[in-house]
């Protein structure tokens, strides 16, 4: 299964196809019905293979029937109905390398068919790329056959209307015959709409956000409002991602929508759980298709999405195909070997790190790089080997066991679009409208690398012994009052006071920085109508969110060093990790903002090493 040469030679016969991508075993002695339909379409094999492995939406553009799949003791069990006749099947795992070939394989129960096996083949030539699509079925019984033999022209018709205004379509982000009009909503919910969107303006949220928010409630397509994902859509209608999810959270509490954490396994990347709310998030989960078991308290564990209410619109999950490659893109490779079988594979692989796993064995990595090997043998290897080659390597497969084994490639990093949570429990706005949400009491979410900021009232002590206690209260609301303010400008969210002091959190280190300057700025000497003066602490570093009192808080070293840094400052004094000073843009804005700039090196024997600091002085007393 070599990479496909462009070619101009004549279209492959099924038999030619068959050798590349081969029935299993099992079916070679049976009689089967087969019909291949070769398609010359414009763009290359990468511009196509986001749509031909999308299947769900190519077999609803097709006209095919809805699906429905269940798990059961990790396997996945399909129903649909055809020609008036109830089909099941068990979903046997797809095989696949991006943007050359998918294959899939269905054992049936009941239905016109015994077996269904099906072949996408991509091809480059000059002119763009020959697709060749292959049906192959096993009959179940005389009437089943006739059936099948009946369908095959309807569904060659449906390629042919379908695939040249898909191949002329291919520059934007849903070709035409991949969208369904959308339903018509009823006249109650098209006046709460209305209303929703003046009450969301009325608070000042931006206009073009709301817009298309709303907009997209009305008109975007049941398969993409099933799960919301606010990051990506923020990037396909280029606006600010911190403001289009201020405006889905105020239209989460308007009624709108809903708010659901999902969580991811860490193998398939399927979303496993849905939970309406952060209390119902589990410890724990298990994926039983990987036959896995994970926890949540890592980076990329739980995952944020918004869901259309359905007072609203409904938007049901409706499958027309299992649609593996689409919804594991992650996975380039994706191949099942009988006992015995050795094949070599070419995938196009871009620079970068990839896991290798066969079968539910430990994975070890491949780094891919432009002068790396251009052949490979795939070995066993330890967990965390690694293991080097080029760009669209050999890779030699057998499977030695005696049972079939699954051989994947999986790029290593996970991708930027997800909502984690630690994202929106460092926004103030999520904090306050959904103070009721709170963590189990068991779970230790990770939310990721944070910069935590601590202030400090300097000179509390004699403040509150000059002031008395009530008119110390006074100032300390006052001064929490013009914080919080600074922090939600700035994109942050205070997680706590702790006495007269405040923690907040931020995503962005340049956040937390800008920040801090300005509370100095907000307090500074030659103010009069306050004698608040503070001291402020930063660092950066990944923490769990826990739960303290039914509110998130967060917890662990990076908190930790945070506090006691506060040591290495002084009125008017930001003291900050080293880790917060090599942030991205950090360093630049205090070059461009501040001269009095010193190293500093905290020590403590609670810790195994210094902590390295920079100690900002950004006003000095007159």
């Amino acid at each position: 299964m070599a990479t496909p040469k462009v070619t101009t030679a004549p279209a492959m016969t099924i038999a030619e196809l068959l050798a590349l991508h081969p029935w299993a075993p099992e079916y070679a002695g049976h009689k089967k019905l087969e019909r291949l339909w070769v398609f010359d379409l414009p763009g290359t094999p990468a511009e196509l293979w986001p749509f031909i492995s999308d299947t769900s939406r190519m077999n609803r553009a097709l006209g095919t029937a809805q699906m429905t799949f269940a798990e059961k003791d990790g396997k996945r069990h399909g129903t649909a109905t055809y020609g008036g006749v109830l089909h099941e099947w068990l979903e046997v795992p797809w095989t696949w390398v991006a943007e050359q070939w998918l294959t899939c394989t269905r054992i049936y129960e009941r239905g016109f068919m015994s077996v269904m096996y099906a072949i996408d083949h991509l091809e480059p030539t000059p002119q763009g790329t020959r697709l060749y699509i292959y049906f192959g079925a096993i009959a179940r019984s005389v009437f089943g056959s006739a059936m099948l033999r009946l369908g095959f022209p309807v569904l060659e018709k449906a390629y042919r209307r379908l695939l040249p205004v898909l191949g002329a379509q291919l520059d934007r982000v849903r070709p035409d015959v991949f969208l369904l009009p959308p339903p018509e909503l009823g006249v109650d919910a098209e006046a709460r709409l209305a209303r929703v969107r003046v009450s969301l303006m009325a608070e000042g949220l931006p206009a073009e956000s709301v817009g298309k928010l709303l907009d997209w409630i009305v008109t975007g397509d049941d398969a993409d409002l099933h799960r919301i994902q606010i990051r990506e859509r923020a990037r396909a209608w280029r606006i600010d991602e911190q403001e289009l999810l201020r405006v889905a959270l105020h239209a989460t509490r308007a009624g709108l929508l809903n708010l659901s954490w999902d969580t991811v396994c860490p193998h398939c990347r399927g979303v496993r759980d849905e939970n309406g709310a952060l209390a119902n998030l589990e410890a724990e989960a298990r994926c039983e298709a990987c036959e896995v078991d994970f926890k949540t308290d890592t980076q990329e564990a739980v995952e944020v999405t918004f869901k259309v209410h359905p007072s609203v619109r409904d938007v049901p999950e409706r499958l027309y195909c299992s649609a593996e490659p689409a919804l594991r893109d992650h996975i380039r490779v994706q191949h099942r070997l009988a006992p015995g079988e050795r094949v070599t594979l070419t995938p196009p692989l871009p620079p970068g790190r990839y896991t290798a796993r066969r079968g539910k064995q430990p994975g070890w990595y491949l780094d891919v790089h432009a002068d790396g090997p251009a052949a490979i043998a795939w070995m066993d290897h330890p967990a965390e080997h690694v293991v080097t080659s080029g760009p669209a390597p050999a890779i030699a497969l057998h499977n030695a066991g005696t049972a079939p084994e699954t051989f994947t490639i999986a790029r290593a990093a996970w991708g930027d679009h997800a909502l984690r949570p630690g994202m929106l429990l460092s926004i103030q706005e999520f904090r306050d409208l959904f103070s009721e949400e709170y963590i189990g009491a068991d779970v230790k979410l990770a939310v990721g690398e944070q910069t935590l900021l601590f202030t400090d009232v300097v000179g509390s002590t004699a403040f509150y012994a000059l002031r008395g206690d009530p008119a110390a209260f006074v100032e300390i609301k006052r001064h929490f009052d013009e914080v919080f303010a600074i922090v939600r400008e700035h994109r942050g969210a205070v997680v706590k006071t702790i006495g007269d002091a405040v923690m907040a959190t931020f995503v962005t280190p340049l956040d937390a920085v800008k920040a801090s300057h300005k509370i100095h700025d907000t307090f500074h000497p030659g103010r009069e109508d306050t004698p608040i003066r503070l001291r402020i602490s930063l660092n950066t570093g990944p923490c769990i969110a826990v739960r303290l009192n039914s509110n998130a808080d967060f917890f662990g070293g990076t908190v930790n060093i945070a506090a006691k840094l506060q040591a290495l400052a002084e009125g008017y004094q930001i003291a900050l990790s080293e880790v917060t000073y090599k942030a991205p843009g950090v360093a630049e804005y205090l070059a461009a903002h501040g001269d009095n700039i010193v190293q500093k090196t905290y020590e403590s024997k609670a810790l195994k090493e210094c902590v390295q600091a920079r100690q900002w002085t950004v006003h000095r007393e007159s």
